[in-house]
This record gives C-alpha cells, sequence and structure tokens, in this order.
C-alpha cells in the first residue's frame, strides 16, 4: 500500500503534481500529491456536484479548493499534470464530459478523468482489491469490485428518488416525524425542539417558513442529521428509530452491491465515507447487522485514505500510464 504523508512543498522546488477531487452536494475537498506518493497540499471549497449547482458552478467551486490548497501549500497550479475529478452526480457520460471541458477551459492540465464520487471513495477503501463502500452525506450510494475487476453501483439516486441513509433522507423523515408530532399524528418527540433550534425557527408553526425559505437548499437541510444523531444520543426514541432505519437502507444498499458482485462468501472491507457515519453504533449497528445477513464475513473498515487522497493517487497513475480521460 502507497505511504501517504503529508508534507509541506517547498517554494524553490519545482514540482509535478497530481490533483485528487472529492466533490459533493455540499463542499468539495482536493489533495496535490507529488510524484513521491506524497500529499503536498489540501483545500476546501463550497458544492461541486453538477446535478445540484451546476457545471459552471462545480467547476468555480473546484477552482477555489485547488487555490486554496495551493496558496497553503506554497505550490502552484502550472505544476499540476494530471487530475482525477470524483463527483457526485456524474454518473452519465454527457455530464462527466462537461465537467471535463470545462474544466479543461480553466487549467492547463494535460490527463483529467472525471469519475463518481464512489469510485474514489471505493478506491480509497480498497486499492483496486475486492471490497466495497457506503457513502453517507447530502446523499448516499453504495459502490464496489469485486476480484474479476466487474463493479456494480447502488443508491446515488438523488433527494427525489433516493438518498436513503443519507444526510438529506435523515433530516426529511425527522421533519416528518416533528410535522406528525406538532399535529397530534405521531408521538411527541424531542426532533421538534432540534429543529426549532438547528432551522432558527422561533416556534413549530415558523418552522414551515424556514424550511421552505428560497434560500434553504438540500445541503442546509442534510444538516439537521447532525442533530437528530445528538437528539438520538440523548435518549429520543424516534430519533434512535430513524438512525436505525438510516442504517438499515445503507446495509441494504451494500447487500444488492455485495450480491451482484457474487461477494456474499468473501472476507470483504466495506469502507464507510461521510458526514453521517459521525452517528456511530446507532447507525453503523444496524447497517452490519443487514450486511452480515448476506455476507457474514464481511467487515465495517475505516478507508485507507481519505477519497480526496485516493483521487490524487489515481490521478498519478492516470498521468503515468498515457491515459488521458
Amino acid at each position: 500500500m502507497p505511504k501517504i504523508s503529508n508534507k509541506t512543498a517547498r517554494k524553490d522546488r519545482s514540482y509535478q503534481l497530481y490533483l485528487g477531487v472529492d466533490g459533493g452536494g455540499t463542499k468539495t475537498s482536493v489533495a496535490l500529491m507529488n510524484e513521491a506518493k506524497e500529499v503536498v497540499a489540501e483545500g476546501v471549497g463550497g458544492p461541486s456536484n453538477p446535478l445540484r449547482v451546476g457545471v459552471e458552478t462545480a467547476v468555480a467551486n473546484i477552482a477555489k479548493a485547488i487555490d486554496a490548497a495551493c496558496d497553503s501549500g506554497g505550490v502552484s497550479r502550472g505544476d499540476i499534470v494530471a487530475a482525477t475529478l470524483g463527483l457526485a452526480g456524474v454518473r452519465r457520460r454527457d455530464i462527466r464530459e462537461r465537467v471535463r471541458e470545462s474544466f479543461a477551459l480553466r487549467f492547463r492540465v494535460r490527463k483529467v478523468r472525471v469519475t463518481t464520487d464512489a469510485d474514489i471513495a471505493l478506491y480509497g477503501t480498497t486499492l483496486g482489491k475486492a471490497g466495497i463502500v457506503v457513502i453517507a452525506g447530502t446523499g448516499s450510494v453504495c459502490c464496489g469490485i469485486n476480484d474479476k475487476g466487474e463493479m456494480a453501483v447502488a443508491g446515488g439516486w438523488g433527494p427525489v428518488a433516493g438518498d436513503e441513509g443519507g444526510g438529506r433522507g435523515i433530516a426529511g423523515e425527522a421533519l416528518h416525524r416533528v410535522a406528525k408530532a406538532s399535529d397530534g399524528r405521531g408521538p411527541a418527540t424531542m426532533l421538534s425542539e432540534s429543529a426549532a433550534s438547528y432551522f432558527r425557527a422561533s416556534n413549530l408553526e415558523n418552522l414551515i417558513g424556514a424550511i421552505y425559505a428560497p434560500q434553504m437548499d438540500n445541503s442546509r437541510i442534510a444538516g439537521f442529521a447532525r442533530s437528530v444523531a445528538e437528539t438520538a444520543r440523548n435518549g429520543d426514541k424516534i430519533a434512535i428509530e430513524i438512525l436505525a432505519d438510516a442504517g438499515r437502507e445503507l446495509g441494504t444498499a451494500a447487500a444488492a452491491v455485495i450480491t451482484k458482485l457474487g461477494l456474499q462468501d468473501a472476507a470483504i472491507p466495506v469502507g464507510c465515507v461521510g458526514s453521517v457515519f459521525h452517528a456511530g453504533e446507532l447507525l453503523t449497528g444496524p447497517m452490519k447487522a443487514v450486511i452480515t445477513q448476506v455476507a457474514p464475513k464481511a467487515k465495517l473498515a475505516e478507508p485507507l485514505m481519505p477519497p480526496a487522497h485516493a483521487a490524487a493517487l489515481m490521478a498519478l497513475e492516470n498521468g503515468n500510464n498515457g491515459s488521458g480521460k
């Protein structure tokens, strides 16, 4: 396994740098890696899911994150020779190509690959070996690979048709429960107070105006998932139930990928990536229970490296094997 370390680049030395981008519906993380496979600079920017913010805004936010990395590491954009952009919302080939073209207009990088955030997270978990990764941030998706190099995906359908187990899905269900509690259609829950506080509403009647305000977006709503987790840790039964359901949904997605790839009998890692996993055992316990019913030897695992680092390593390998896309 390549050793990834954080080292500050010297300004007086010329580098060939490899760019890795991990872009989602809330933020963008970038890493710049040198030929020794050392991460020399990192930066953060705004969301870069083109389906949610548009291609131009996505690329602009990537550019800001790159500038932040270059400033912090004392390196130059001009030293970037290859890039892998791992983004949410780019499963369609035409969107990937539009992002690549827009990125190419801003940067003189010879070799650029645009792929999904699931692909880079998977590589960061398995380094190309058999295994799967579950991503649960703003949205949710599961991706896996077997020993034959075959890949499979479950989830990634976005807030309208999917995102079960992701922050948006958890927050949406919590708001449903708050609405029911307010109307007397469901049991009382501490989530009502948590929602009023998070969305800065003086009372539940004003909560309606807050969550439907023009400036409210999926990222802001998804952030309420952290409050749901905190409310669950404080013992609220409804919040605990919501997290358990979310874990089971993520486990079901993982089980579907495992089955598609024929990995039921393999001792594979199941990487867990994304802010939702901060909920801990309240979510991962039910998730693991579903997975082990299908694949008893599978183990939840920490990724070997962050997705942005994995994307940078993919860029290095892409740049060295002569592939340009």
